[in-house]
């Protein structure tokens, strides 16, 4: 099998990985993650991803290298990460009542055969209505400062929402795995079979 490369530095997305059951190995990519003008969320996600895929097909020439990069959108607005409290309340307070869509680009690199699939994964979630109280209760528990959206889903974030939609609830937290492993397969790794 090939060296299988996970082209993140997120803690979150090489957890969710592991579930696989697959060896792989996790390596930081360094590009520009800024928006080019007028660009949609799609869009950038789809690039991005596929940006941090060939960055690292560069020092890795033999190897599936899996990309991914997520945005939060709210009333078609990205939801970038609060960096600190007084943003974080912002958030939350325009996001109160209403959908977040997070958008996950997902990129498969063969580096060795150049073949490349990439999907934009969609997954909604519904917040409550939310008040003041709530949400300063809600920071200062969890305070995601560096989280886009101002919340961590795979924890006390969950309080926040009525409703969660979406087709892999892996999506949320930044890789889908059930895409993966549809690209995967395209590349010979049945993930239900040894290797």
């Amino acid at each position: 099998m090939q060296q299988l490369i996970l082209g993140s530095s997120s803690p979150f997305r090489a957890e969710l990985l592991t579930k696989l059951g697959l060896p792989f190995i996790s390596v930081s990519p360094d590009i520009d993650e800024n928006p080019i003008a007028n660009e949609q969320p799609e869009q950038l996600v789809k690039r991005l991803s596929e940006n941090k895929a060939q960055a690292i097909a560069i020092q890795h020439p033999d190897a599936l290298i899996i990309g991914s990069d997520q945005v939060a959108v709210l009333d078609g607005t990205i939801l970038g990460k609060p960096g600190n409290h007084e943003n974080a309340v912002k958030q939350l307070m325009a996001a109160s009542g209403k959908t977040v869509v997070f958008l996950t680009g997902l990129t498969l690199l063969n580096s060795k055969s150049g073949h490349m699939y990439t999907v934009v994964e969609p997954f909604e979630v519904s917040f409550k209505t939310l008040s003041p109280d709530q949400i300063e209760f809600y920071l200062q528990q969890e305070q995601p400062y560096q989280c886009a959206g101002s919340f961590k889903s795979e924890g006390f974030g969950i309080s926040l929402f009525a409703k969660l939609s979406g087709d892999d609830p892996n999506a949320l937290i930044g890789l889908p795995l059930i895409k993966l492993i549809q690209m995967l397969a395209i590349e010979g790794i049945d993930v239900l079979q040894p290797q």
